[in-house]
């Protein structure tokens, strides 16, 4: 579990990062889950985007994505998620203690 200080970083630093994934109007399917699973462990850090065809929630969206993929949701701001997960081999980003 991220602390409010650990997201405001994770938050900073993904300001220059652009959505490198799309959800659009079939959802959350298996194909998604496993690339964004590949690209935590590459990037640790990344954004997707949400079409606006996209039949489901923004907010359930980013929570499935969040809980299949094993990461922590930073932010969900309009249609653009945040997610985070710490990689087990090329750890890049140094999160603040408490």
């Amino acid at each position: 579990m991220l602390t409010s200080r650990q997201k405001k970083f994770l938050r900073s630093e993904a300001h220059h990062v652009s959505p490198i994934f799309q959800v659009g109007k079939g959802g959350v399917n298996e194909q998604l889950i496993k690339s964004v699973q590949e690209a935590l462990e590459a990037r640790e850090l990344i954004k997707i985007s949400i079409l606006q065809n996209c039949e489901e929630d923004k907010n359930e969206v980013a929570e499935e994505l969040a809980k299949k993929t094993g990461s922590e949701l930073v932010q969900l701001i309009g249609l653009t998620i945040v997610l985070y997960k710490e990689s087990k081999k090329s750890k890049k980003l140094l999160l603040p203690r408490t």
